[in-house]
């Protein structure tokens, strides 16, 4: 233990000697450190904010969307073609009504969605129309009514012309006033306001807030022209049977749908749990990947360390081979040479890990104070990596100058001279 605390004097002693050089080689611990932490924590902070935004519908929920046939929900293929305007007309409210059937659905509602102007005497704003069938706030629990009340059955299948504001659109057309009761125009036709939401935020880049609820009925025939829907939300009985259900909803509508073929679905179904195991999926894969890149500067760094325990072992010749003739062991010398590049990547990694951790808090604070709810949490498991990884980069780089150092003979050192 004694030969262990005469070596950590020693190596703390040569650490401090050489300030310019001991911080010249921190500067890129540190760097490396910074990016590593960072990577982590932004990734972990917008994987549970995903997560988040998610779950906000519930966990009992079963979506069904519509898919191009021939490809996977989750590929580029179907996204770029619903995006590139592909329109599939098959998925249906009379769908809707089969799901709703099944033993384990106790609520659905059929859904699509518009973009129109609206306006209210001198105001005007395009805003998102969210044609969902009455018993969306059932299914989707953060659908909440604040003024007012959602619209009924009767009101739905009728076609009529009622709005519930998100908060955001009252906020614009009125800001000053009860919004229920008073009216506004869509596309040339007066909605009747009968209710407000409550404040939601955003969904990724998608604000709940400035969305208009009109009956799925009406959104088809007065606003889209259409006699089909872009979802259906159904909300589960049993969770442990979410699963179960799910395949049951695929089998009822390729029956439906004369598909034969599962590669052929026009529809997509999944469930809350299978969304988010998707979502780690694809964060975890991108968080190694950038994880990997950013520890490219670490390994840089140790380079660095390693330069300069070269430069140190050339410079202490003299002190190492007076050492050995007054009977330092290699070892003794291997570990001095180890314990100072382990501490010069610890020391850089614990100022690299603070600046960080400032960093990372700063960016999670102006995220929030832009509306998206996301915060920072300091997770140990990426406080450990980062550190361990500056240290053994310090270990792994500096072990062949200190082998090095250790295997130099008094006899070299007089030589030196």
């Amino acid at each position: 233990m004694q030969e262990i605390i005469l070596s950590v004097r020693f190596a703390w002693k040569s650490i401090t000697a050489n300030g310019l050089r001991t911080l010249l080689t921190l500067s890129g611990i540190i760097i490396g450190t910074v990016a590593v932490f960072s990577v982590l924590s932004l990734g972990d902070g917008l994987k549970r904010f995903v997560n988040g935004q998610i779950e906000s519908f519930g966990s009992d929920i079963i979506q069904t969307e519509v898919k191009v046939p021939s490809t996977d929900k989750n590929s580029t293929a179907n996204a770029t073609g619903l995006a590139q305007g592909i329109q599939i007309t098959t998925l249906t409210q009379d769908d809707g009504k089969a799901v709703a059937k099944l033993p384990n659905v106790v609520a659905w509602y059929g859904g699509s969605i518009g973009q129109e102007l609206a306006t209210h005497e001198d105001t005007t704003k395009r805003v998102m129309l969210f044609g969902a069938g009455w018993q969306a706030p059932v299914v989707d629990q953060g659908t909440k009514i604040t003024e007012g009340n959602f619209y009924t059955e009767e009101e739905d299948m009728s076609a009529a012309n009622v709005a519930v504001l998100g908060s955001g659109v009252r906020k614009t057309f009125f800001p000053d006033q009860p919004a229920v009761g008073q009216t506004i125009k869509i596309k040339d036709q007066s909605y009747r306001v009968i209710g407000v939401l409550a404040e939601r935020g955003s969904t990724g880049f998608v604000s709940f807030d400035d969305f208009i609820y009109i009956p799925v009925t009406t959104l088809q025939k007065k606003v889209l022209g259409v006699d089909y829907v872009a979802m259906l939300m159904s909300k589960v009985a049993d969770m442990s049977k979410a699963e179960s259900t799910a395949e049951d909803i695929r089998m009822l509508l390729r029956d439906r749908h004369d598909i034969t073929d599962p590669k052929n679905d026009d529809f997509a179904v999944t469930t809350i749990a299978e969304a988010k195991k998707t979502v780690e999926t694809v964060f975890n894969a991108v968080q190694i990947l950038l994880t990997a890149l950013a520890s490219i500067s670490l390994c840089v760094s140790g380079v660095g360390i390693l330069n300069v325990m070269f430069v140190a072992v050339a410079e202490r010749t003299t002190e190492i081979g007076l050492r050995k003739a007054v009977g330092a062991r290699d070892k003794d010398i291997l570990r001095q040479f180890l314990l100072e590049a382990a501490g010069v990547a610890l020391l850089g990694g614990l100022i690299g890990l603070i600046l960080a951790i400032v960093l990372v808090w700063g960016a999670f604070t102006v995220v929030q104070s832009m509306g998206i709810k996301v915060g920072f949490a300091l997770a140990w498991g990426n406080v450990v990596f980062s550190l361990g990884f500056a240290l053994v980069a310090g270990l792994v780089f500096g072990v062949y100058p200190a082998w090095k150092a250790s295997k130099i003979s008094p006899l070299q050192a007089i030589r030196s001279e």
